[in-house]
């Protein structure tokens, strides 16, 4: 049976006075976990806590039969993780970084090293290019090879932050392909902003904003407490700000150059809108919006 990971009242405030995490609570089973939030929710913050790389202030973190927080080498052992920035030696082949980083896995007798690096190589699709520069490489093939080196020592937890931020459509499309792959079997934890990643790839995801959890559970049964209520509207641009001031307004989007709103209601607002199947990004801007609102 595979391990949960199960987060307890983490809290973490930094000596600047940012309280970056709020008694987040999480359980995480085997598979595709997506940890969505807004740019400053302390969704990295969270990542390095789990990754051994900084200290909560309070709470718990067990893998299995570990404590993340006392037993950091036990978790380091079986751990792969994809910071959102990571540096690559540019005139270093992808060959020769990654035996290095295999080195320090402890995979110290070279021809099992070597049969390590060409799998994850091979894995990852970097085989053909494995022999050159990695400052030659794309992001796409960087961020390909961040897995490959998060994949030494076959890990049964997995973090990657960020993945997909600045990759064209068909690099995005390689690498959702190879994180499903990889996110059968372990517990793998994709921290994103961009909920098209959680929706394409994720069966369990949490919402978390300013430091705290604002929802958890399955995107599908998220969604379908929606059905029925999300209403879409073509709207002039000098007509926003009294849609905003007088609906739910959750969501505006650009479409053909011209303005399309979503809004949160019981019933049809008034018959100049249509009511459109709610989605993953609507469960998201709503979770949001009552957060704000709750805050006010």
């Amino acid at each position: 049976m595979n391990p949960e990971l199960v987060i307890d009242g983490v809290t973490k405030t930094y000596p600047n006075g940012v309280q970056a995490l709020k008694g987040v609570s999480l359980r995480i089973p085997a598979g595709m976990f997506g940890l969505l939030g807004p740019n400053g929710a302390g969704k990295s913050t969270l990542m390095r806590t789990i990754a051994t790389l900084q200290e909560p202030d309070q709470g718990s973190i067990t893998f299995g039969d570990i404590d993340v927080l006392r037993q950091k080498d036990q978790v380091r052992r079986t751990l792969g993780y994809l910071p959102q920035e990571f540096g690559v030696y540019p005139k270093v082949s992808a060959l020769e970084l990654l035996d290095h980083f295999a080195v320090l896995k402890g995979l110290v007798e070279r021809r099992k090293r070597a049969e390590v690096v060409d799998a994850v190589l091979r894995r990852t699709n970097l085989w053909d290019v494995r022999k050159r520069r990695l400052g030659t490489f794309s992001g796409g093939m960087k961020q390909r090879f961040g897995i490959a080196q998060a994949l030494l020592g076959n890990p049964r937890l997995m973090i990657v932050d960020e993945p997909t931020a600045g990759l064209d459509p068909a690099e995005r499309l390689r690498f959702h392909n190879l994180l499903s792959e990889i996110g059968e079997n372990i517990v793998v934890i994709l921290s994103t902003h961009i909920v098209e990643d959680v929706s394409d790839l994720c069966s369990r995801m949490a919402i978390i904003a300013s430091g705290r959890v604002l929802h958890s559970g399955e995107p599908q049964a998220a969604i379908d407490t929606l059905r029925g209520r999300i209403w879409k509207k073509i709207v002039p641009r000098e007509q926003l700000a009294d849609h905003e001031r007088d609906l739910e307004v959750i969501s505006t989007h650009l479409v053909a150059g011209r303005t399309a709103i979503h809004v949160l209601a019981p019933t049809r607002p008034d018959p100049s809108f249509q009511e459109v199947p709610a989605d993953l990004e609507d469960v998201y801007f709503s979770t949001l919006r009552a957060a704000e609102a709750k805050a006010a």
